[in-house]
């Protein structure tokens, strides 16, 4: 399905016009200002999000849209407010984009992914109003996981790297190591410290590797729940409770799950 500009601009412009209309006439959407979509917003990210993890095309589809309804719904509050519109809004994405793409639209040679990402860092410190430094552009609200992932990945950028990715598992072991003797202590502050330092060298370790860890947690969390509601299951047929079950009925039952590829 390949639909003309001129077809997409006008999808566009009927979505600006629709909402131009709702804003006026329904009073619930009259009624939204930038606080109360703040919430909303979040979750349609997340619902994105696990469409994407599925890789349910529809679904992607269907997020999209809702996700753009708020885009264009902030951009309307603040046109409201004489603050600025869509136009602006695409207008500075798109000085942005071209301002952080020399080797694109300018004269600046990056010929791998790697040095256009070593690049966009360097533009971002240099830009009107950017980052003063290589991690302030690294958003407080984001996740841990996330978050850890993208200050290695700034860090990185910045030269601030292993040699080579086989030297990040000798301090996973080093992180590991000082967890359990920080155990062995039950220092309750210190093993809370020591297990944040693990997750950290793991997070560098699954960068390293090329492996998104917020993804590879999210697929064993899925994991982790048809298996558990197999074995949930399972229990019911036979009238039995999880509570009332041993570990080792429990576990048959796991292995059956994972048996089935579940």
């Amino acid at each position: 399905m390949k639909y003309s500009r001129e077809e997409q601009l006008k999808a566009f412009g009927q979505l600006l016009d629709i909402l131009d209309e709702l804003r006026v006439k329904c009073p619930w959407d009259r009624k939204q200002t930038n606080e109360s979509l703040r919430s909303n917003t979040i979750e349609e990210t997340y619902e994105l999000c696990d469409a994407i993890i599925r890789n349910d095309t529809d679904d992607i589809k269907k997020e999209l849209g809702d996700l753009l309804l708020h885009i264009v719904f902030y951009a309307k509050i603040g046109e409201e407010k004489e603050a600025f519109d869509i136009k602006d809004v695409c207008d500075a994405l798109c000085d942005k984009l071209i301002f952080r793409h020399p080797h694109v639209f300018g004269d600046v040679s990056a010929d791998t992914s790697k040095k256009v990402e070593q690049n966009w860092e360097e533009i971002k410190l240099k830009e009107k109003g950017g980052n003063k430094t290589v991690l302030e552009g690294v958003p407080a609200g984001l996740p841990s996981v996330v978050k850890a992932h993208r200050i290695q990945d700034k860090a990185r950028n910045a030269g601030f790297d292993w040699e080579q990715r086989e030297q990040v598992w000798d301090k996973v072991q080093e992180e590991f190591n000082e967890l359990k003797a920080e155990i062995n202590q039950l220092d309750a502050d210190c093993m809370e410290s020591e297990f944040g330092d693990l997750f950290f060298s793991l997070v560098n370790a699954a960068r390293l590797y090329k492996i998104n860890p917020d993804n590879a947690l999210e697929r064993t969390n899925q994991k982790f729940i048809r298996r558990f509601n197999y074995l949930e299951e399972q229990a019911n047929k036979a009238g039995q409770s999880l509570k009332e079950m041993s570990l080792g009925e429990m576990d048959k039952i796991w292995d059956e799950a994972k048996a089935k590829g579940l």
